[in-house]
């Protein structure tokens, strides 16, 4: 049942089960938040009070997916559990191969590997952190295109997660098609807000990678709430279900890479589907070596069947309803607070410009790792930097080139929190308004070569 506009956005679910969180003091979250190097990924969770770090893996399963983990088959090879994943996954993508793995980062391990390699280009609306990072760890060159005016933070444009189609035929002709490995359209675009892709997109960057005759992969780990987007905002798909949409989407594709962590609503897990034989087969041989047989890819069979019941459920109108409107709920609300946020609102979090937020930060001092730090001090509140820490490189000389945008994100768990969590976090936003005058920022005193913004450690800057 979807409510009346005039009535409370109420969780269609039910609570079955709990489990304690506490609330510390300000003086032990700044103890901790400092042990951590200041970075929000080495904090322990006991620690935390809301944690909005991520949407992957960290949502709450339904009963029947408890069930499911139940009756779970564990045969190492021709599992039942399986076979029911399998039948889900063919029927929803419309590829033949389908390929499980423990998680997301494994299928593009995968895929990746083997496209990829020295001289290679990689085209896409946006590579994510682990996308770029899988990518440029063969040797290839990864390139976002975005039209110019998606960058605008402030922008309302209905569908903000397109590719730009001249950009990314401009870029085909400049390295010529053979040295294209693949173009990644990311449905919902997560680095860019979380924003939707067009149905009309996808299907003229189809029609662009035929003429080139370059493979299309499509990154649908949040594919059923850029369903819901198209419904609501696409002329033409108003009668369709979501489940429809989300099929159509995926048939566009060469190859399908999922996070089964978000929306295959499971707390882990992973799919690579593929059109194409000769691909499967070498992929296939890949999965062996390195995640498991084929009929398991690292995986439990227990976590394939539930797997196998969340590509269902996800679908469900009365959830999707729910999932995006509760999330649009914050932003909204944070906006009249004036919190600078990206507009639109995405399907699983909310953006917080943290570069118009901070404005007397320096970008080479990361005003929105000083913004995650400034939300777990005040409040206990985890989330993550998505700037210039994730993003940023560095030149010949050593200084910092800084990202397109500094944001940092709230990603919310699905049907984990209630409104008055989310509620409580709007609150610590107040605090958070008095100290947007600062001007000190901070520094990074350790860095690995890859995905830096998981282990680095940082200080503050006196």
């Amino acid at each position: 049942m979807q409510e009346t506009k005039q009535r409370t956005l109420c969780e269609p679910f039910k609570i079955k089960m709990v489990e304690p969180i506490r609330v510390t003091t300000k003086a032990y979250r700044e103890e901790a938040l400092k042990k951590a190097g200041y970075n929000p990924f080495l904090l322990s969770s006991k620690d935390v009070f809301i944690d909005l770090l991520t949407d992957s893996g960290t949502g709450a399963m339904s009963d029947k997916q408890w069930g499911g983990i139940m009756t779970g088959d564990e045969s190492y090879a021709g599992a039942l559990s399986w076979e029911h994943l399998e039948d889900v996954v063919k029927k929803l993508s419309g590829m033949p191969y389908v390929l499980p793995t423990h998680q997301g980062r494994a299928a593009e391990r995968i895929l990746y590997g083997i496209l990829g390699g020295k001289d290679k280009i990689f085209l896409s609306n946006t590579h994510f952190d682990t996308t770029r990072a899988n990518i440029e760890f063969t040797g290839a060159t990864a390139f976002d295109l975005m039209p110019d005016e998606a960058n605008d933070p402030e922008l309302f444009l209905p569908f903000k997660g397109n590719i730009d189609l001249e950009k990314t035929e401009q870029h085909i002709l400049k390295y010529g098609k053979e040295n294209i490995a693949a173009v990644v359209l990311t449905v919902t675009n997560n680095s860019s807000g979380g924003q939707p892709v067009s149905m009309e997109n996808a299907k003229a960057l189809r029609a662009l990678c035929d003429r080139h005759h370059i493979l299309l992969v499509i990154d649908g780990c949040r594919v059923a709430e850029n369903s819901y987007f198209i419904k609501h905002r696409e002329k033409g798909y108003e009668d369709k279900s979501y489940y429809a949409i989300a099929k159509e989407m995926l048939s566009l594709g060469d190859a399908f890479v999922m996070s089964a962590k978000k929306d295959g609503m499971v707390n882990i897990g992973g799919l690579l589907t593929l059109k194409n034989e000769a691909l499967a087969t070498k992929c296939k041989n890949l999965l062996i070596i390195s995640e498991g047989f084929t009929t398991y890819g690292g995986l439990a069979g227990r976590d394939m069947e539930a797997l196998a019941i969340g590509l269902t459920e996800v679908f469900d109108p009365d959830y999707l309803h729910y999932r995006i409107r509760s999330t649009a709920y914050l932003g909204e609300h944070l906006k009249e607070k004036g919190i600078p946020v990206v507009w639109p609102i995405g399907g699983h979090a909310v953006y917080i410009d943290a570069k118009q937020l901070y404005p007397n930060i320096p970008i080479n001092q990361y005003p929105g790792q000083a913004l995650v730090c400034d939300l777990y001090v005040q409040g206990g509140i985890r989330s993550v930097e998505i700037g210039s820490v994730m993003f940023g490189k560095y030149d010949a000389s050593g200084a910092l080139i800084p990202a397109k945008n500094e944001l940092v994100r709230l990603a919310i768990p699905r049907r984990v929190y209630t409104q008055s969590h989310i509620d409580y976090a709007l609150d610590v936003f107040d605090d958070i308004l008095n100290l947007r005058n600062q001007t000190k920022g901070y520094k990074i005193t350790y860095e690995p070569e890859f995905l830096r913004h998981f282990t680095a450690r940082l200080e503050k800057i006196a």
